[in-house]
């Protein structure tokens, strides 16, 4: 059995404990301790990092009461030991998973939604609750979640006996058997947990909600906490910025800023298809009546507005006409026709104009890596 000594000391950095066992775990070691501060992950977290007598540790498991601690070296059974914690991995996990009890027992005594799922990633953390939450639902339980990181509480870790069990309010995902660790927040939450915490509320410093979403009938919320909620709100800031000096707005008005600018660019769109529409039309009358194909080369032309000038071709002449966008080596085309089957003639107009492409037997679209000389020799000749 291997006391757990992050149970009761979840800042402890430090500890000495005598090796119990040392047994080769394929191309490594399993080192069995009477004690360790080195959690070895579950209920969503990680396990930690850290080091044994100055050997990195590259693995963690627990089986029943006994943790085994990966080493790529041995330790000898029956030594004394040092062992050390990787502080800058543990406390921002502690931050994360402290922040979340506070978060999920705000949001099951407010709104009486049960925490069903948990997952502390690398810089977020994802909840899953059992109903629906509105955008107002949460507001509430984040600003009521950071009261309680304000207020500076301490995080208590208990070991009830069995019967005070019985007796005890507390969440629990699963049924549990065996000793159960209890970790409660006065007045905020009380909640079954196997991981390391912390001894105050404040040093969580912030619970920040990023995006929630309906989820299997219930609501996803990703979370960020402490050091993690400050890196995010860093890199918004960073960016906000940039966004502020470019649009020459305030800091808290960028949002204006960029629907002001949206609404102008909606107006500068609707007035560039508007000359659009009046280019069409003057070049649609423009077309030359025709016994034969026609054959046209406009570079600037959009396919869209190209198919509508083909249209109008197509209505000016007996045979095809042909309309090319870009330049020599890659045009897009439109080819229209009245008369012409232009599905069974693609294959060889693909030919002779190097292009690819298809369609119905009225128009047919593609692309084309001839030149514009070669082009229109085909369709003359056609």
């Amino acid at each position: 059995m291997t006391e757990k000594l992050y149970y009761s000391a979840g800042e402890m950095r430090e500890f000495t404990a005598r090796v119990l066992s040392c047994e080769p775990d394929g191309d490594a070691y399993a080192v069995v301790l009477d004690r360790t501060a080195v959690f070895p992950g579950g209920g969503g977290q990680d396990a930690d990092c850290g080091r044994l007598a100055g050997v990195e540790i590259t693995g963690m498991r627990e089986e029943g009461e006994t943790i085994y601690h990966i080493l790529p070296s041995p330790l000898e059974a029956g030594s004394e030991i040092h062992g050390e914690v990787d502080w800058a991995v543990r406390f921002p996990r502690m931050q994360g998973h402290s922040g979340e009890h506070i978060f999920s027992g705000t949001v099951h005594r407010l709104l009486g939604a049960e925490n069903v799922g948990f997952h502390m990633g690398a810089d977020t953390m994802t909840l899953d609750f059992s109903v629906e939450l509105s955008a107002e639902d949460v507001a509430l339980a984040e600003l009521e979640a950071n009261r309680a990181v304000w207020r500076n509480m301490p995080i208590h870790s208990l070991l009830p006996s069995a019967g005070e069990l019985e007796h005890m309010a507390y969440r629990s995902k699963k049924e549990l058997s065996g000793q159960v660790r209890i970790v409660e927040i006065p007045d905020v939450d009380m909640c079954a947990c196997c991981a390391p915490h912390l001894l105050y509320t404040g040093e969580i410093g912030a619970v920040k909600v990023l995006d929630f979403m309906r989820h299997r009938g219930g609501t996803r919320i990703t979370l960020v906490c402490g050091e993690a909620a400050y890196r995010d709100y860093a890199a918004l800031h960073l960016t906000n910025a940039r966004v502020s000096a470019a649009l020459s707005a305030k800091r808290l008005e960028t949002d204006a800023a960029v629907e002001r600018i949206m609404r102008e660019s909606e107006a500068k769109h609707a007035e560039i298809t508007r000359l659009r529409r009046e280019i069409l039309a003057l070049k649609s009358a423009s077309l030359p009546e025709t016994e034969g194909n026609l054959c046209l080369f406009e570079p600037d032309l959009d396919t869209t507005t190209l198919r509508e000038l083909v249209n109008a071709g197509v209505e000016k002449c007996s045979g095809i006409c042909a309309g090319f966008t870009g330049a020599d080596g890659d045009y897009k085309y439109v080819i229209g026709s009245r008369t012409v089957d232009l599905r069974a003639a693609a294959r060889e107009i693909n030919a002779a104009i190097d292009g690819r492409g298809g369609g119905s037997s009225a128009m047919i679209q593609g692309t084309s890596r001839a030149g514009r000389a070669a082009i229109e020799a085909y369709f003359a000749g056609v």
